[in-house]
């Protein structure tokens, strides 16, 4: 049923109980400058029978049925939760043919009296016009012949739309005093008898008159329609604007998973009121679509997208009773949909029976209140977790818990004759809230942001005091690191230091995990090891060990210890760590357990010879570990290939192959 009811009201009380009081029967209309109402009373028959339409067919047996307008408490609309006063004559179901739906016939012969007619439309062809109150699609026959239709009748069934008011033009001139056969076939959706008590047929007489007055009726009819759907204009406008400012918010930050909820949550309320425009306008959609998916589908996936919004704003997680309540929310949400799709039409009739259609509205309206209560639910969940910014959130809580719940929130302001429905309003004043909530949330995230940063940058500078890029002086050796965190700082790090009698220390390792946290225990180690007295890369080990395992919590610490004597060995301690290579090939190092992982580990060591001119190569995994856009890894291989290289060709070749690690390379020549 069209939301537009009042625009009849003058017109038909003037002209309905007039007609009616000079002609009982409707037989005969006087064309003067104004439409005349063919109030009845009307023939009337169920069923269907082309022959009806025949202006020669006896229909002195069947009913009547009158369309005189009256004061009537009825839904506003197919689905709407509250009752509003309008003119509306009862349909079928209440004037003798209670449950019945289908095809239908009126049928009324009209004689038509053109004496009294403007000079202007003298001659001029007539129109009948049929009022968008009427369910729920019709063909209008005039003396036998099709005279236009709302609504696509085919063998197979009827195809009806969102009702509208239309207009059709007599294809033949009308004579003073010539009486005209209107027959007007009806069919009725199984499916709206469950939506209105008052369901059957035409609910407002069809109006005939001179082709220029029936036109001005029809443009004060759509005129009024663009002045209640105004405000969907405006909706959409905010919608747009909104739908931007969230995702942009989310492009900037991927963390906050609830501007992509609300942003979507906005993305389906576009859709809805772009459908129920093009509906309301045009005959591109039919009405099947719209009970289905506009009234059935998308209500409950708009009330699944807010619980997942303040779910989300609240950060109240998706484990423990929260798993539950996501669970119960899609659950009944599912239902709700299966449930009211299952009450509407089809092209066929309504899915479930009518009697099994009449026992789901109390399970639909009983499943209609969950989100209203699951929103009450997350939003004291939601302000028991956060506090101040909760209680921040409410007044946007409470009016969507007011638009879920329904009721009187369907109902319209006018102003300025444009009508301002309250649901809409509500909508307006919380996307507003929830856009001030958005900002401030951002802003303050942006800070935290920047202090992240700050600190990362600090952290940076500490790293680079720690693990130096300059080597330091190394007497008899030549000494090459290269340095290159995957992210601002690292886990990664070595230590060289050299020692009066012509040895030199060097400790290469990796913390497990990346960013500040391996950071920070970077410089636990690189501390340690200035604390440690010895210089036997096994002892160096089993120290770090039995500071580490006190203080990682679940981490690791891969570690690989070698001094070089003044002479020519080689002692290296390895702790889980790549293997060094010496001249290109790797040496065979016995790799203990990483540090961190078990108090008391003992670690072995290896000997090997290291003369005059050899180069010893110490990589972390992030070398062998690269990998490439066909996600191949950088390999031990070609690792091995260039082991021999400068430590700076050696960390280039690798970062352009395709860095995933941390990268770090450190190479000793003995002169």
């Amino acid at each position: 049923m069209c939301s537009v009811r009042s625009i009849f009201a003058t017109i038909l009380l003037a002209l309905a109980f007039a007609a009616s009081a000079s002609a009982p029967a409707q037989s005969t209309v006087t064309l003067g400058e104004s439409i005349a109402p063919l109030v009845g009373p009307w023939k009337f028959h169920t069923g269907d029978n082309p022959q009806w339409a025949n202006p020669s067919f006896d229909d002195s047996t069947w009913g009547t049925i009158s369309l005189i307008p009256r004061l009537q408490n009825i839904a506003a609309y197919r689905g709407a939760s509250y009752k509003a006063a309008i003119y509306f004559a009862p349909g079928w179901t209440m004037q003798g043919y209670p449950g019945y739906s289908g095809y239908a016939w009126y049928r009324l012969r009209v004689t038509v009296n053109r004496e009294h007619e403007d000079v202007r439309n003298a001659g001029k062809p007539l129109a009948i016009a049929i009022p968008p109150e009427f369910d729920d699609a019709y063909q209008v026959y005039v003396d036998g012949r099709l005279a236009g239709e709302f609504g696509r009748f085919t063998p197979r069934g009827v195809t009806w739309y969102l009702s509208q008011m239309h207009a059709f033009t007599l294809d033949r001139a009308i004579p003073p005093g010539a009486t005209l056969t209107i027959a007007i076939r009806v069919w009725m959706s199984p499916a709206t008898l469950l939506s209105q008590r008052q369901a059957g047929g035409l609910h407002v007489p069809p109006l005939l008159g001179h082709v220029r007055n029936v036109d001005l009726v029809t443009h004060s009819y759509w005129q009024d329609v663009g002045h209640r759907e105004a405000s969907a204009y405006l909706e959409i406008g905010i919608q747009l604007l909104a739908i931007l400012v969230v995702f942009g918010l989310y492009w900037l930050d991927h963390g906050e998973l609830a501007y992509l909820w609300l942003g979507l949550s906005c993305t389906s309320s576009l859709t809805y009121l772009l459908l129920a425009l093009v509906q309301t306008h045009t005959l591109w959609l039919s009405g099947d679509s719209r009970v289905w998916f506009l009234f059935s589908i998308v209500p409950p996936v708009q009330a699944g997208l807010w619980l997942l919004f303040w779910a989300y704003w609240f950060r109240l997680g998706r484990r423990g009773y929260m798993a539950w309540l996501y669970g119960f929310a899609g659950a009944a949400l599912t239902l709700l949909a299966v449930a009211m799709v299952m009450q509407q039409s089809s092209p066929y009739g309504g899915i479930a029976p009518l009697p099994g259609a009449a026992w789901l509205i109390p399970v639909t309206h009983a499943l209609a209140v969950v989100p209203g209560v699951l929103l009450v639910v997350i939003a004291f969940l939601g302000i028991r977790k956060t506090g101040f910014e909760g209680w921040l959130a409410l007044p946007a809580l409470c009016l969507l818990a007011f638009l879920l719940f329904g009721g009187i929130w369907n109902r319209s302001l006018s102003i300025f004759g444009f009508d301002l429905p309250f649901a809409r309003m509500v909508t307006f004043t919380a996307l507003a809230i929830i856009t001030l909530l958005m900002l401030r949330r951002f802003l303050r995230g942006q800070r935290q942001r920047e202090q992240w940063k700050l600190e990362m940058e600090q952290a940076r500078q500490v790293q680079q005091l720690l693990v130096p890029a300059t080597p330091s002086v190394t007497p008899g050796f030549s000494v090459e690191s290269v340095y290159l965190p995957a992210q601002q700082v690292g886990g990664d790090f070595y230590q060289i230091s050299p020692c009066d009698d012509g040895s030199l220390l060097v400790v290469v390792g990796d913390v497990s995990g990346k960013g500040l946290k391996a950071a920070m225990t970077v410089s636990a180690i690189v501390g340690g090891l200035k604390q440690i007295a010895t210089r036997d890369p096994s002892q160096v080990l089993a120290a770090l060990n039995r500071q580490l395992v006190d203080e990682l919590s679940g981490g690791f610490v891969t570690c690989c210890a070698a001094l070089i004597s003044s002479g020519h060995k080689l002692t290296i301690a390895n702790a889980g760590h790549l293997s060094p290579y010496r001249n290109g090939q790797e040496l065979a190092v016995e790799a203990g357990l990483p540090l961190g992982l078990v108090a008391g580990s003992r670690y072995e060591e290896a000997e090997h010879e290291f003369a005059d001119g050899d180069r010893l190569t110490f990589i972390s995994d992030g070398v062998v570990e690269a990998q490439n856009a066909h996600k191949e890894l950088f390999g031990f291989a070609r690792t091995q290939q260039i082991s021999t290289q400068p430590a700076a060709a050696i960390a280039e070749t690798v970062k352009q192959f395709g860095q995933e690690d941390d990268i770090t390379v450190v190479a000793i020549t003995r002169r």
